[in-house]
């Protein structure tokens, strides 16, 4: 008779992380897992509905039985493909996820955690002309569940520009001082104030301004609904700073950014505190962590300021 011999190898495959005669150390671990996951997805957001994204994902449990040699490792992997190619990723479909990971390591795990970091492109407006243009922001969304419940943390860096209260004050002396020199006759026409203000002569100096980078991590609560709000995040710290980076423009736009950066002068603890005033507010954040950095153009080094709701028990401020 013919063997199969197909059965016959996949019965004596080893299993190793099972039968190994090696005894290993008994301790507990707070994570084992995956990370670099690569999978297409669709997210829900609040504002956009559906869209589709590239995602890199980090999945884990923890290993509470001191006794276990491991978890089951390809099953997160498996859980992943499974439930993200039937659903978009929402807060619904996390804690299915999680639940998932922790019934089939029932006896290991009591914690489960999912992490994924996409870029997250919108197309946005020139801020005078037709133009428009497309924006990509990095955005994570975390979720653990663990015997205190559900958690999920939803976190975007967005760039903007901020120019030195300092350096605009230093720059405005400058042309002080070039317009006596070039009018100490006396009184002058408004015309002629006019022209000279219009050349290089009349402003001799310009305040440095630098390309700056708001991170911003949310606790979400259960008025979020199942949705993220990655549209309504992105947008409120734009409109707390109200110097958002451009995409397409015209010469239009770029005199309305310098317009903007004029009247929105900020040290990197204004962009701070405009920040948590923007987010205080918002009943759908139960905490909040913000970094802010000013890219320093004057020096090698950045300016960064951090804040926090500053609730009990919420996020720490550290960098």
């Amino acid at each position: 008779m013919k063997r199969d011999s197909g059965a016959e190898t996949t019965r004596n495959m080893p299993d190793v992380a099972s039968n190994s005669m090696v005894d290993h150390i008994h301790s507990t671990l707070d994570w084992v897992g995956m990370s670099e996951i690569h999978l297409p997805a669709r997210v829900s957001d609040t504002l956009a509905g559906e869209r589709p994204i590239s995602t890199s994902i980090q999945a884990y449990v923890n290993l509470s039985n001191p006794d276990a040699k491991g978890i089951h490792m390809s099953r997160l992997y498996l859980m992943l493909e499974e439930t993200f190619g039937d659903h978009s990723v929402s807060a619904e479909s996390i804690e299915l996820l999680l639940k998932n990971f922790l019934e089939t390591h029932d006896g290991l795990s009591d914690r489960g955690f999912v992490q994924f970091d996409f870029e997250y492109s919108m197309r946005r407006p020139a801020l005078k002309s037709s133009y428009s243009g497309w924006k990509s922001y990095p955005v994570t969304i975390k979720g653990t569940l663990s015997d205190e419940g559900m958690r999920i943390e939803l976190a975007v860096e967005v760039p903007y520009s901020s120019t030195c209260p300092c350096s605009a004050a230093l720059a405005r002396q400058l042309i002080q001082d070039q317009f006596r020199r070039d009018f100490k006759e006396g009184k002058v026409d408004a015309d002629t104030v006019f022209e000279w203000l219009g050349t290089e002569q009349g402003v001799v100096a310009t305040p440095h301004s630098q390309r700056s980078v708001a991170q911003v991590r949310v606790l979400l609560g259960d008025s979020c609904g199942q949705g993220f709000p990655i549209t309504a995040l992105i947008d409120a710290i734009e409109g707390a700073l109200k110097t958002p980076v451009q995409t397409a423009v015209k010469r239009v736009d770029e005199q309305e950014f310098a317009l903007l950066n004029g009247q929105n002068l900020m040290f990197c603890e204004d962009a701070a505190r405009r920040l948590k005033q923007a987010l205080d507010p918002q009943e759908c954040y139960r905490d909040f962590w913000l970094r802010v950095n000013h890219l320093e153009s004057l020096h090698a080094h950045n300016a960064v300021a951090i804040v926090t709701k500053e609730v009990d028990g919420g996020y720490l401020p550290i960098p």
